[in-house]
């Protein structure tokens, strides 16, 4: 399974902020979403940063406050990964670089996001229609 057909059964909406965005705001859009993790994009809708509830906590617990701009808490340095990316090659991926969000990027755009549970969801979801067909095969 690719990640393009994870992402055709999730949907490709993707909640982001800017740079400039509080960390109040941040907390706020991660708690009325749900979500772990927001994708930072610049003016031009370029993709420059990720931050986490990991991220979060890092930067509560030195002492920053709540209306610091998420630029300074962000991960800039953003792991992401393409539609034509295998999804068991992406899980070890994640699992070994720790991520669990990775945005989907197509010649420069955000796509989507893929986290650790959707990839596991996925896995789980092939896994048991391939046992469903065995067992299939073997009634016959």
């Amino acid at each position: 399974m690719r990640v393009a057909d994870l992402i055709k059964k999730k949907g490709s909406s993707v909640v982001t902020l800017s740079p400039s965005a509080t960390v109040q705001e941040l907390l706020d859009t991660l708690d009325d979403h749900k979500i772990g993790a927001v994708v930072v994009l610049d003016d031009d809708a370029a993709v420059v940063g990720i931050v986490s509830e990991r991220d979060v906590v890092h930067h509560l617990r030195v002492g920053s406050g709540l209306e610091a701009p998420v630029s300074e808490l962000m991960t800039a340095d953003v792991h992401s990964c393409t539609a034509t990316d295998d999804l068991v090659q992406l899980a070890t991926t994640m699992t070994e670089r720790r991520l669990r969000h990775l945005p989907v990027v197509e010649d420069g755009s955000l796509r989507g996001i893929i986290s650790i549970g959707d990839v596991v969801k996925a896995r789980l979801d092939a896994l048991e229609a391939e046992r469903d067909h065995l067992e299939s095969y073997l009634r016959q």
